[in-house]
């Protein structure tokens, strides 16, 4: 847990040192990537392609609800702040924040939860273990290996992630 807890943490870090070394576009009007779906008889794949900071962001849903996230290799599992979590009815109580989680703000208190169902396009992974982080500890929601391990597979080609299930 404490190795999750790190993986998180450098992956917040690392996201965040990344938003601040990079400059701004010189254009007001950056250009959009969208992630692209394909179906076939061996499964269903989704591509994301890396943002202008080389991260591969997705919109999902959690239990029906839209969400965003960052897809994060590097973390254990699947981390989303107090905020994101709320939208959705995932409150956790003071007494649930029990596990011990390293980020680039130092260590704080999360709280484990199950998420019934986390959507991507048209990829459907069921019983999600996740970490609840207060807002002040985890800027963006992280989609980790507690997801991407129930799938297929996941690799990095030709500049886009793609997973597939």
């Amino acid at each position: 847990m404490i190795f999750a807890a790190v993986l998180v943490g450098l992956g917040t870090f690392m996201a965040q040192l990344a938003d601040r070394l990079t400059p701004a576009p010189a254009s007001a009007t950056p250009a959009v990537r969208v992630a692209t779906m394909e179906s076939s008889a061996a499964g269903r794949s989704l591509s994301i392609p890396t943002d202008r900071r080389g991260h591969f962001r997705a919109d999902g849903r959690i239990d029906g609800q839209r969400i965003s996230f960052m897809v994060d290799t590097g973390a254990s599992m699947v981390a989303l702040n107090e905020s994101s979590a709320a939208r959705f009815g995932l409150r956790p109580a003071r007494g649930e924040y029990t596990a011990n989680v390293t980020t680039a703000n130092g260590t704080v208190k999360a709280a484990r939860a199950r998420l019934a169902m986390v959507e991507l396009g048209e990829l459907t992974i069921r019983d999600v273990d996740a970490l609840v982080l207060p807002d002040a500890a985890l800027s963006e929601n992280l989609l980790g290996l507690s997801f991407l391990s129930k799938l297929k597979r996941f690799a990095y080609a030709n500049g886009q992630m793609v997973l597939e299930q």
